[in-house]
C-alpha cells in the first residue's frame, strides 16, 4: 500500500514538472519570436502605401469646425 502511494507521487510529480517545463519553454520561445521594437504591431508585406489623410474640402471644413 505504501509503495503504491510512493509510485503514484513520483509519477504525479514527474508529470507536473514536465508539464511546467514544457509550458515555460513554450512561453519563452513565443516571446522571442515577436520583435520588441514594433510594440506589438504586426508588420505586413503589402506593396500598397497606406493613405491616412487626403486633403479635401470636406476635411478642411471639418478641421475648421473642430478648432
Amino acid at each position: 500500500m505504501l509503495e503504491e502511494r510512493r509510485n503514484f507521487l513520483k509519477t504525479t510529480l514527474g508529470a507536473g514538472i514536465a508539464g511546467a517545463a514544457t509550458l515555460l519553454a513554450t512561453k519563452y520561445s513565443l516571446a522571442k519570436e515577436t520583435p520588441k521594437s514594433t510594440n506589438g504591431v504586426v508588420l505586413g508585406q503589402s506593396p500598397k502605401k497606406e493613405v491616412l489623410y487626403k486633403k479635401t474640402a470636406e476635411w478642411e471644413a471639418y478641421y475648421k469646425a473642430a478648432y
